[in-house]
């Protein structure tokens, strides 16, 4: 199974730079889409034979996840139950039967890091919900999760460090994730791969390349294994970010 994430930055106004053309050639199982920033219905996503589903804030124009899979889902649930976290479209977890799969959105600190100790909080809510998840069968998270976690995965380090993204706190949070039993499935097949999977659109930061990868598949360590490639598509654009994958092969 084919199971690809990314953040559009905007689904209507990707589907103006190629999205369709992107989808099919990366042609997905399932695709899983953050930042989508639209409501239900404002406009039509032409992806025929692909169940659709959509988690949109509040706000308009905001953040917003949506899933679109063309294998059977057997239930979803949108948030994570708690109020405070569940007003921003941030996350859709579906039961795929075998496993379930977290599309999420994780909020940024912001500038000036006016939101990190929102993002603390929600950084263990989520991890106490991925764990219960866990528990009753293998997970599978994907989505913009906000943190490059190491030095590797970042082209400037020793400048960024402190800014959103890469605060000690967020970086230490992803580790206390990892240690709580699950594996970024990127670092696991490719150890010493320095790829990026977002840029700014300051200062030609595509262009050359200096970029941050914060877009994951994070899967249960037992599951790990079952995770059988792992890629970044940096050849594709239409957002500041591009899309990662992977395949999955279901017990």
């Amino acid at each position: 199974m084919k199971l690809v994430s990314w953040n559009v930055n905007g689904l209507r106004a990707a589907i103006g730079k190629d999205f369709y053309a992107s989808v099919a050639a990366l042609d997905p199982d399932v695709l899983c889409l953050q930042e989508i920033k639209m409501q239900k219905g404002q406009c039509e996503v032409d992806l025929p034979g692909y169940t659709q589903l959509f988690n949109c804030a509040e706000r308009k124009g905001y953040s917003g996840t949506a899933v679109f899979s063309r294998v059977p889902v057997l239930g979803a649930r949108f948030g994570i139950g708690i109020d405070e976290h569940d007003h921003e479209g941030r996350v859709i977890t579906c039961d795929m039967g075998a496993f379930a799969l977290v599309c999420c959105y994780t909020p940024n600190s912001q500038d000036g890091l006016k939101r990190l100790d929102y993002r603390m909080r929600w950084e263990d809510d989520f991890r106490a919900y991925l764990c219960a998840l866990d528990r009753e069968k293998p997970v599978l998270l994907c989505g913009d999760l906000n943190v490059a976690h190491e030095e590797i995965d970042l082209k400037n380090p020793k400048t960024n460090r402190m800014n959103p993204g890469f605060t000690d706190q967020e970086r230490a949070k992803m580790t206390e994730l990892l240690a709580a039993g699950f594996v970024d499935t990127f670092r696991l097949l490719h150890p010493d791969e320095v790829k990026y999977s977002w840029w700014s659109y300051r200062m030609r930061a595509r262009e050359r390349n200096a970029g941050w990868r914060i877009d994951y598949f994070i899967a249960s360590e037992r599951a790990g294994g079952n995770v059988r490639v792992a890629e970044i598509h940096n050849e594709i654009f239409g957002s500041d970010h591009c899309p990662v994958s992977v395949e999955y092969a279901a017990d």
